[in-house]
């Protein structure tokens, strides 16, 4: 279980931050629904690394500064929270918007803290002919690829992002939902790159995954099956499976 602490970044903004274990290091950036859609890779991977969770800021009832408008800027937070923490070796996890984040925080990463990177149905790029869909409720799984009309409340419908949790991804993502210079600068990023993605997902289909991963010089591109948006949640043991072997110590060379 990881325990909840706040982490003072600057004047006027204190992060939270969920963390636990010991070993080399694992920052994880969630996605729109926010810290519960990677608790399952963050308690699995708190049992042999040091993970560390923290919270956007504008989800979960945090506070964003009016200044904390942008995905750079979020990256940067996550460097002085490195910092702060005085992390190195750090591998990146990001589902989702969490993922477009990670990917600029190894972007912007001048110390050299940052030795690897998972994206998991990542956003970001804008990539000519693979549009980003985004659903007016949930993500959709597999099993529920569209959400259906709300009729009423009902306690099995799907739980989406809450308003707040959507102006705060307005506000960093920006009204396009992407960046269209980032594509061209993953050649930079050096360092090895495991790209997870649902074969089902409809927000961002696998060719936009198989492109993503392409645009990295050393990327896998990994296929969930039977997985939409939200892999983790449906294919738990798969997703976990493909981490723990990316993961595993061995002798390699990274730097980007």
């Amino acid at each position: 279980m990881l325990t909840p602490r706040s982490v003072p970044i600057r004047p006027g903004l204190d992060l939270d931050v969920r963390a636990a274990g010991e070993g080399s290091p694992v920052l994880i950036l969630h996605g729109a629904p926010g810290p519960a859609g990677i608790a399952p890779v963050a308690d699995h991977l708190a049992t042999g690394h040091a993970v560390v969770a923290p919270t956007h800021p504008g989800w979960d009832g945090t506070a964003r500064p009016d200044d904390l408008d942008s995905v750079p800027a979020l990256a940067a937070t996550y460097l002085d929270l490195l910092s702060h923490l005085a992390l190195r070796d750090v591998t990146v996890i990001g589902t989702s918007f969490g993922g477009w984040v990670a990917v600029q925080t190894v972007l912007d990463d001048r110390e050299g803290r940052i030795a690897r990177l998972v994206l998991v149905d990542a956003i970001g790029p804008d990539i000519p002919g693979r549009p980003v869909t985004m659903p007016p409720g949930p993500p959709p799984t597999a099993s529920a690829p569209a959400p259906a009309p709300a009729a009423g409340p009902s306690p099995t419908r799907r739980r989406g992002p809450s308003p707040a949790s959507m102006a705060a991804l307005r506000a960093y993502a920006g009204p396009a939902m992407a960046d269209p210079t980032l594509l061209a600068r993953l050649p930079s990023v050096t360092c090895p790159v495991l790209v997870l993605w649902g074969g089902d997902d409809t927000v961002v289909t696998p060719d936009f995954g198989r492109a993503y991963a392409a645009a990295f010089p050393h990327a896998q591109f990994e296929l969930i099956p039977d997985a939409g948006h939200q892999p983790l949640r449906e294919q738990p043991e798969a997703v976990l499976a493909a981490l723990d072997s990316f993961l595993a110590p061995r002798d390699r060379t990274t730097r980007h």
